[in-house]
């Protein structure tokens, strides 16, 4: 009997760093098979960014080769410049994903946090703890949006388990 194996890739949105992660699924089990970010320089202009980012996350898709991504969705963010700037980031990864035929579901932080602990505002130190224990990995994945990204794929590795309970 083979076994069923799901690929996920968790992307953290951001135009001067992108955290992205890589996990495996097979009967439940939950493996990491890669993780990182992705940084564009902060003096080259905004579409050569956004094209050094859609080019980086395809070597990516194709290195891995996952089936299903989970990206944060946009929240209220008090700095219009930032919204802005992660918005277009988004839009790229959501372009390159569908080009690259991965399916796609978005999570807002509170269904993140939800997900890992239990608590929809849990604090990031706290999340960065679940994401290690959860993965036994023997410290917190760095910088702070490459832990995000490997919480974004476990909340959807979870949201499938609920789904398919139902």
């Amino acid at each position: 009997m083979k076994r069923e194996e799901l690929i996920i890739l968790g992307i953290d949105p951001g135009t001067a760093t992108t955290g992205w992660a890589i996990l495996s699924q097979t009967e439940g089990n939950l493996n990491p098979l890669g993780y990182g970010h992705i940084s564009t320089e902060k003096f080259y202009s905004d579409d050569t960014r956004i094209l050094e980012l859609s080019q980086d996350l395809k070597k990516i898709i194709n290195q891995y080769k996952p089936q299903e991504a989970a990206i944060e969705s946009l929240f209220f963010f008090k700095n219009k410049k930032t919204v802005i700037s992660v918005a277009q980031a988004r839009g790229a990864i959501l372009l390159t994903l569908r080009q690259n035929n991965v399916k796609v579901f978005g999570y807002t932080p509170l269904q993140i946090k939800q997900a890992l602990t239990g608590y929809g505002r849990a604090e990031k130190k706290q999340m960065q703890e679940m994401v290690k224990n959860i993965l036994k990995l023997k410290t917190i994945p760095q910088p702070d949006d490459t832990a995000d990204a490997i919480a974004i794929a476990l909340c959807h590795s979870h949201s499938r388990k609920m789904t398919f309970l139902k």
